[in-house]
């Protein structure tokens, strides 16, 4: 996989140093399309702590790239839904950490979430 980050600098606002505008991915042959996935254990429970939920996602979108033989290293878009503004910060953190240092495309959407206990969501799209 090819990945060319598209950060125009001229005409546009300015990016911040964790993500880009855009990504131009080649030489791929597989695409993984990863539903919104929660911080929820494998029982279905939500831990009360934004804390723990954010390792849980993680935890859970690794498990389900590695189930594609994939990594986070093939992460090429990344949404963030969040139930609190005051949660972007700790999802940024989280999400750098995760990703180890890569940037790519990402939103974070603050929302009303379907439970009141899930705290974030994150669907990805990966390619390999």
């Amino acid at each position: 996989m090819n990945a060319k980050e598209i950060n125009p600098t001229d005409g546009i606002y300015a990016t911040t140093l964790d993500y880009v505008h855009a990504m131009e991915v080649s030489g791929v042959s597989r695409q993984l399309f990863v539903s919104g996935t929660m911080g929820l254990a494998e029982d279905g429970a939500a831990p009360a702590s934004l804390d723990e939920q954010l390792d849980l996602v993680w935890k859970n979108i690794r498990r389900i790239l590695a189930e594609a033989d994939m990594s986070v290293s093939n992460i090429v878009r990344l949404t963030s839904y969040i139930a609190r503004p005051e949660f972007a910060a700790k999802n940024q953190t989280a999400r750098e950490e995760a990703l180890q240092g890569r940037i790519v495309p990402t939103t974070a959407i603050v929302v009303t979430t379907l439970d009141p206990a899930w705290l974030i969501e994150i669907e990805v799209i990966a390619m390999a």
